[in-house]
């Protein structure tokens, strides 16, 4: 089969080219993939910042539909509409695994850098990892299941906005306009940040139900929010561009006893002003990937219409293609990008 292949370590070194075709073992299924997203991560494997085990097929944002199974594959079927989560393979006996956040196992390993991915016309995952794809949605629209499911878990399992809570979102790129529409349907007010090259998303902020946008390079965010809450603050912060700046404006907007969680990443170390933590008893979250709670809640919320997925996704390309679908991502021109296997 074709796979797009992280083909040695360094810079670069990533190859469109025949890969051997997976075949599923005990408990295993075979997805035949449909759409595969790229993700931030996938962006640092091409320049080797981020941890990866060549040669390795990339992508772990797909859907896709089961070719066959393995031994002793349970509550699954060929032919079925499917996504998987992300995690190739966990001790399941830590105490991370053993409590649910086997996203923290410390041998976790996940599809795309240490386990082969979904860049390719087939991927192997375990059976329990796969969640059948609502009828409603499509397969484009599938593939953001991950990237929600991680931002589910940020908003709605650890960070738990409630209903009043004024909520800043920084960052409308696609963790941040899923955050902004899980921030919703918790009932956040919810008030998003950019700058001025965002202009065409954070107006699709306001289109998928954001009250408020901000372009920080004109507008007094700290002030704003203070105006909203009688002075107080933000009652909880999400942090979603890894841009040192906005963290730093965060700080400063969250209300005394607020809550600050950072989404996403740096990518660098960044200097703060941790005092503003301490000074107003902030909660401050760090959020990462996602476990089977997310994964079922996000479904069911994109089932629901409640988060509106298509429009998050600004370009398909054929995977032949994909040096001009990274070179797009990395420019952050588009939104969610998908690439297309060839069948």
């Amino acid at each position: 089969m074709k796979a797009l292949v992280k083909t040695a370590k360094g810079v670069g070194h990533i190859e469109y080219t025949d890969f051997p075709e997976p075949e599923p073992g005990p408990g295993q299924v075979k997805i035949r993939v449909k759409a595969c997203g790229i993700c931030g991560t996938d962006l640092h494997i091409q320049h080797d910042s981020f941890p990866n085990f060549p040669p390795v097929v990339m992508g772990h944002e797909f859907s896709g539909v089961i070719e066959s199974l393995g031994p002793g594959a349970k509550g699954v079927a060929v032919g079925q509409r499917v996504v998987s989560e992300v995690l190739y393979d966990t001790c399941r006996e830590c105490r991370a695994c053993k409590t649910g956040y086997d996203n923290l196992c410390l041998t976790r390993r996940g599809l795309g850098w240490a386990a082969n991915g979904a860049f390719a016309t087939f991927t192997v995952v375990d059976a329990d990892r796969v969640h059948p794809i609502p009828d409603t949605l499509s397969f484009e629209e599938a593939a953001l299941a991950e990237p929600l499911a991680c931002c589910v878990c940020a908003v709605c399992e650890l960070t738990q906005v409630t209903a009043g809570d004024v909520v800043l979102v920084s960052g409308p790129g696609p963790m941040g306009l899923l955050t902004v529409q899980c921030a919703l349907a918790e009932g956040g007010y919810v008030v998003v940040t950019g700058i001025a090259s965002d202009a065409l998303r954070l107006q699709l902020a306001l289109d998928l139900g954001a009250h408020e946008v901000l372009n920080v390079q004109t507008e007094d965010v700290v002030g704003r929010l203070r105006e909203l809450t009688g002075g107080l603050g933000a009652d909880v912060v999400f942090e979603c561009s890894g841009a040192a700046a906005a963290a730093r404006t965060g700080l400063q907007a969250a209300r005394k006893g607020g809550k600050y969680s950072q989404v996403g990443l740096f990518g660098r170390p960044v200097e703060l002003e941790l005092d503003q933590v301490v000074l107003k008893e902030l909660r401050l979250y760090g959020t990462f990937s996602s476990n089977w709670r997310g994964w079922d809640r996000g479904l069911r919320l994109a089932a629901q219409r409640r988060v509106r997925l298509r429009p998050i996704v600004s370009h398909i390309f054929p995977l032949p293609e994909w040096e001009k679908a990274f070179e797009l991502a990395s420019s952050g021109q588009g939104l969610k990008i998908l690439l297309v296997p060839a069948e």
